[in-house]
Parts: C-alpha cells; structure tokens; sequence
C-alpha cells in the first residue's frame, strides 16, 4: 500500500459523520497522513477540532477476519487503562462494517520511535540509554504480566485452561497446512522440527499462572521515548490472548538481536552497541517476577518453534506467489536459524534446567 492508497480503505465523509454521532470533536478531518510500520493494518494519522486521532482499520483483503482482530485489539487497549502497561489509550472503536467496510477503532498517537526504523540522535549517539531500552522493554513485559485479566474484564478472552498442551500440535497443524501453497519444497528441509514439536509435547509444564499475552513481543512492536530510554507504548496487539506470559519472554528472547543487530525475520536495529544481552533481559526477568522460571528453556524452545513456523509461512506464500520472494527468503533462513537453536537448546539442557 502506498502512502496515498489509504483513501481506498476510509471514507472521509463517513468517519466524520459517524466521529459526529460519538461526539468526538467537530469541524472537517484535517491532514489525513498514512503511518509507516506495523502490519498490513492501516495506521491513519489526522487532526480533528482541537485534538488528534491515530485510525486503525485492517486491509482490504485481510488473510482473517480482520474486523474481528481489530476488535480484540480495542478490547485489549481499553482493558489496560489505567494499568502500568504503556499502551497506545483507546479514543472509541466501531464494529459496524457500514461505516468504513470493516471494523476500526480510534487511539491516541504515540510521541515515541521505532527503534527498527532508526533512532534520534539521544539514543543513537549513548550506549547506555540503548541500554535501558532493552530493559525497559522487559520492565513493561513485567507490568503486562501483572495485570489481573479478570479483574479487567477480559476473562472470557481465550482459554487459558490447557494453553500450554495446545502449542505444539497447534503449530505443527499450521506447519502441514503450508502444503497447500505450491512450489513450497515442504518441511523435509527444516531441520528437526518434528523432533523439536515432540520434545515440546512430552516435557510440557504441568502448572502455569495464566495471564495476558501479547503474543508477538519484540522490538518492531513497540515504541519508544522521543526523550529517554523508556517505553513509550506496546503495540500490534492483534495477536494477543489469554495464555502464559512466560511466552512472550522467549519471544523476546528468540527474537532479540545478535551482535551485528539483526534479529529474527527483518528486525535490524543499528547502532546495537549498548543493548543487553539476552541473558541479561532473562536476569532482568527474573530478578522482578514472582513467576516459576525453572522451565524457562521450554518456553524458549516454543518461542523459537512458534515463530519459526510463522516465518516459514511467509516464505510458502512467497513460493505461491503470494508474496515478495525477497522477503520470504529473509524470513526462511530466519526460520531455519530459529530452527537450529531450538534443537541445540533441548539437546543441551534438561527441561528444569536454569538460563
């Protein structure tokens, strides 16, 4: 999508009249501007009266329904104010289809960057704040998980009963399913991901704290302070459920950058000098959480298959034609690196072992 086809997704006249019938400011929509990164959602940036609104809308042809994601994602925002989760505040959604062709909501615009997209000058030019930014990362995955999701009114928002025992046999399905796109070579290629799923099955944890889960926790999906180390909002919350938060710790774990600040699929984040480590974001963790982190490795382990799967995904559609090759190259050797330290991970460690 460029930055002009935005039109095509949002009817000025009816977002004003229907921003009209919820008493939100008044007089003509004003610099109406597109918002790079993200996913394929729209991010529409616009000024109306007096105040400024970040628009929300799934693509024309979403590969789900893309009107029931955004609503979950409205729900989870307006859920966590109030909270110490920082988080893009939630202005008014709207489930009825008629007014803009699908489901959208309205949220505050974030006075933050992207550190995949580049930094200011603050943080580029000090290690030691880009340090603070990756430990502010894990003092906000803190936070989320502290929230008490009934006490929110998100109870009914997934099934957390059995979360665990349903990872694997849930991703190894969606694995086969890539069979459908033609000129995919298959899964003979990817090493020990059957393996990897069977070890996850048989040595899964018995007890977890259930709580919310952002459910693709990494840097690409949150914001930070124009003006200091601080997070400033998570964002992409359209995967997000009720499950076991020590997930998006290994998310952010497998996902973390390397030394050169690449990270898994197209994270790239430069300078990298200054962040810590992932130990040191596993340290961190643990040093702040109540949580039972004897089986850390597992949910590492998970994370890594998880996303590996997720990533080979993109390369099936870029094998059908569905996507850019280029990007789905990216995203399978990705997947086979994810792959790789998954299997080194319970090879080398028991499942009780300690990071």
């Amino acid at each position: 999508m460029s930055s002009d086809d935005w039109q095509a997704l949002v009817d000025i006249c009816r977002l004003t009249r229907w921003m009209d019938a919820q008493g939100l400011e008044n007089g003509p929509i004003k610099d109406p501007k597109r918002l790079t990164g993200g996913t394929q959602n729209l991010l529409l940036h616009f000024r109306r009266g007096e105040r400024e609104f970040v628009l929300r809308r799934p693509p024309l042809h979403p590969r789900q329904d893309g009107s029931k994601t955004i609503a979950r994602e409205a729900r989870v925002l307006a859920a966590l104010a109030g909270t110490g989760v920082p988080h893009a505040g939630l202005i008014a959604a709207c489930d009825d289809t008629a007014v803009l062709g699908a489901g959208f909501y309205l949220m505050q615009p974030v006075d933050g960057f992207n550190a995949s997209a580049g930094m200011p000058e603050l943080h580029a030019s000090d290690p030691q704040v880009r340090r603070e930014m990756g430990f502010s990362m894990v003092d906000a995955l803190l936070r989320l998980g502290e929230v008490d999701y009934r006490a929110v009114g998100l109870d009914d928002f997934g099934k957390p009963e059995g979360f665990l025992q349903r990872q694997a046999p849930r991703w190894l399905s969606q694995l086969r399913s890539y069979s459908d796109y033609l000129g995919w070579p298959g899964a003979a290629g990817l090493p020990d991901v059957e393996a990897i799923g069977q070890w996850l099955v048989q040595n899964c944890p018995t007890h977890n704290t259930p709580g919310i889960l952002h459910g693709d926790f990494h840097l690409s999906n949150v914001m930070f302070s124009n003006s200091g180390p601080q997070l400033a909002a998570i964002v992409d919350w359209e995967l997000a459920t009720l499950g076991d938060p020590l997930l998006d710790l290994g998310w952010l774990v497998v996902s973390w950058p390397e030394a050169d600040g690449r990270g898994a699929g197209t994270i790239h984040v430069q300078p990298w000098g200054g962040f810590p480590s992932a130990d040191e974001l596993i340290a961190r963790y643990r040093a702040a959480t109540r949580r039972d982190l004897s089986a850390l490795d597992w949910y590492i382990v998970l994370a890594g298959f998880k996303l590996g799967i997720l990533l080979e995904g993109s390369y099936a559609r870029a094998c059908a034609g569905k996507a850019p090759m280029d990007v789905g190259q990216t995203h399978h050797a990705s997947a086979l690196r994810l792959f790789e330290r998954a299997h080194a991970t319970l090879s080398r460690n028991k499942p009780n072992s300690q990071w």
